[in-house]
């Protein structure tokens, strides 16, 4: 029988830097789902990728001096390592750089435009350049962007724009005849209240003011703005052809079954996505989910605000299906979680070392006590039994109940709910008494059959959430039966073969207090690494030296046209200096006398010839002067009276 195909994506990274473990949430929760379906018997097609055009991201390249296809090559590929790191599933990874993607993104924008659905004008408004998005200054929240809340600045220029309100009667309708569209029900009522009622402004589509982007063909001093760009990654990636010569994938899996997409770009993919598809008369994608964050402690992650956790420092200490465990299980379906160090040291403790690994090891290690690890079901049953076992055949259902409402945190409290009564199930039946007389070693062998096929159930069903655990525990019993399929009737547990000799511990009990030094610690001790050679690279040498030797050393005169604190280390600023035919990153220990204001503007001193290393994790291609101190409880920037021009070299 041919497999129903599904379709599912997430919303496509911005490659502005490497993704927060909050950003990273979101391809594993979609990767959950994805596997899910698979296990069903669905053809499933997962797609995710990058988001690489736009102003920010031509300002971020020129910051570092390189091109904007060599900037985004560089954060698609760290993108692309942490979604690999996590294990996740996914079936093609598209680039919004992909020659395929622009081209279509061209053919798309010139029926729009020849059947009036956009137009040429101006636009004057506020603007907020991380966002990419315009505003009127009554949206505006204290004078900054509602979304992000960063600064925006005016902006005037010619640009196309979408007739949004056109489709706005036909949009509302489909909500209301489709109210499984958008979920959850509150994410619905948001995009209905605040934008849909209040009637839609249109939608600026191309930009003049910079030139990362895909131009458009027939008036090519504007580039097309983000989200026709990114948008439509959802469909050119399957073959969509604006000429209607679609790819067999296109007519295979659209419309999409669900995007996974974060709260805050909610109403691109519910309004503006929705009015475009109408546009092209392509079909809606049967439901948009728009996932809650992730917060740290109470307030939202970010990289600015040097709050933010990553998935390989969490994968460093706990693992990779300790990390998906956590922030699958802790994010609410609606409301925003919490990930900190020490709520994640609780869960792997409670949840992952008590409640499951002690429950698989403590019945392995009683299998070989008692059976050489052979498995048996004399089928000597008892009442206690029964509850146990009909949990076991609930426990699917109950769990396809919560996947099918995407209730993935839920979906696997069923399975932990299940641990917990096989746990239980332990001291109803007191194995190591019924050990200990041989007349009872018939029902012994069932208790313990039934222990194991019920941690098979659960290893089973874990598979979509925790695969790599999944394997383990179903490996250490030595079954085949590994499918939903096999949940339908209790009893499918191969008798006759073994369960593994020595069961591998498959999560150890932290200490927390231990835990929080040695993170401390680390931090400390990878801080001091950088000090160090930050010291190190700024001493001075007391050795005498020739003219040959000075002579190798190459000062320019540069201006710090940005300036930043250091993501990992409170001493250290990050400069974007200007040496006239290049900008320069460059790490300086000097947070403690300069703030990154105070350095913006500044004529400086360049050692330009230094070999470039990486401090703290974050490239410095040089040295700026300063004098010290000896206590270095003075310091102040070196530089030149006169203002010569950038990348004058000082003699």
């Amino acid at each position: 029988m041919e497999k129903k195909p599904y379709y599912i994506t997430t919303a496509i990274a911005y490659t502005s830097g490497k993704p927060h473990i909050g950003n990273t949430y979101e391809i594993v929760l979609t990767d959950a789902i994805a596997r899910y379906r698979r296990a069903q018997g669905y053809d499933v097609f997962f797609q995710t990728g990058t988001d690489e055009h736009g102003q920010k991201i031509e300002e971020k390249a020129k910051e570092q001096g390189v091109t904007p296809k060599e900037f985004v090559d560089g954060v698609a590929a760290t993108v692309r390592k942490t979604f690999d790191m996590m294990n996740t599933s996914y079936d093609y990874f598209i680039r919004t750089t992909d020659e395929a993607h622009e081209k279509q993104v061209q053919k798309i924008f010139r029926p729009l435009y020849e059947q009036g659905d956009i137009y040429k004008g101006t636009y004057e408004g506020m603007y907020c350049t991380p966002c990419e998005s315009f505003w009127t200054e009554s949206q505006l929240i204290d004078g900054c962007c509602p979304d992000c809340g960063r600064p925006v600045k005016k902006a005037k220029e010619e640009a196309y724009f979408f007739r949004m309100q056109k489709y706005a009667d036909r949009l509302m309708k489909y909500i209301e005849d489709h109210p499984e569209f958008i979920q959850p029900e509150s994410r619905k009522n948001e995009m209905v209240n605040n934008f849909l009622k209040p009637g839609l402004q249109d939608l600026c589509v191309s930009r003049t003011s910079f030139s990362w982007g895909i131009p458009v063909d027939f008036d090519p001093r504007h580039v097309i703005y983000v989200w026709i760009d990114a948008l439509t990654n959802y469909i050119t990636s399957l073959g969509y052809d604006a000429d209607g010569n679609h790819g067999e994938n296109f007519k295979k899996y659209w419309p999409a079954d669900v995007h996974i997409i974060g709260k805050d770009i909610l109403r691109f993919h519910t309004i503006y996505w929705p009015i475009m598809l109408m546009a092209l008369d392509v079909p809606l994608p049967k439901q948009v989910f728009g996932h809650p964050w992730l917060l740290v402690g109470d307030g939202k992650m970010s990289k600015s605000k040097g709050n933010a956790i990553y998935a390989d420092d969490l994968v460093h200490y706990f693992g990779v299906d300790a990390v998906r465990y956590f922030v699958l299980h802790e994010m609410p379906f609606a409301q925003d979680g919490t990930i900190t160090w020490d709520l994640v040291v609780e869960r792997v403790n409670s949840d992952l070392a008590n409640i499951l690994g002690n429950l698989v090891s403590r019945t392995v290690s009683m299998s070989n006590k008692y059976f050489g690890g052979v498995i048996s079901n004399p089928q000597v049953k008892e009442d206690v039994d029964d509850e146990l076992i009909q949990l076991a055949l609930e426990t699917p259902k109950r769990v396809e109940k919560k996947m099918d409402e995407l209730r993935v945190g839920d979906a696997i409290d069923e399975i932990f709910t299940l641990l917990r009564r096989t746990n239980k199930y332990i001291d109803e039946t007191t194995p190591w008494i019924l050990g200990k007389d041989e007349s009872k070693k018939d029902r012994l062998a069932t208790v313990l059959y039934n222990l194991l096929e019920s941690i098979r159930f659960a290893a089973v069903l874990l598979e979509s959430y925790m695969p790599q655990t999944s394997e383990k525990i179903l490996d250490a019993l030595g079954t085949k039966q590994r499918t939903l399929e096999s949940l339908e009737s209790f009893g499918n547990l191969e008798t006759g073969g073994s369960v593994v000799k020595k069961m591998e511990m498959l999560f150890a009990r932290i200490d927390a207090e231990e835990f929080m030094k040695q993170l401390e610690a680390d931090k400390e001790k990878e801080a001091k690494a950088q000090e160090q050679a930050e010291a190190e690279a700024k001493k001075e040498t007391k050795e005498l030296i020739t003219i040959d030797d000075f002579a190798k050393v190459e000062l320019k005169v540069g201006t710090v046209v940005s300036c930043e604190k250091h993501p990992k280390a409170d001493p250290l600023l990050v400069e974007q200096v200007d040496l006239g035919d290049e900008t320069r990153q460059i790490v300086s220990g000097i947070a403690k006398f300069f703030s990154p204001q105070e350095m913006v503007g500044r004529k400086v001193i360049v050692v330009s010839n230094l070999k470039p290393a990486k401090l703290r994790g974050v490239e410095s291609q040089g040295m700026i002067l300063c004098a010290a101190s000896d206590d270095d409880s003075a310091l102040d920037l070196a530089t030149i009276c006169k203002d010569l021009p950038n990348g004058t070299t000082v003699r």
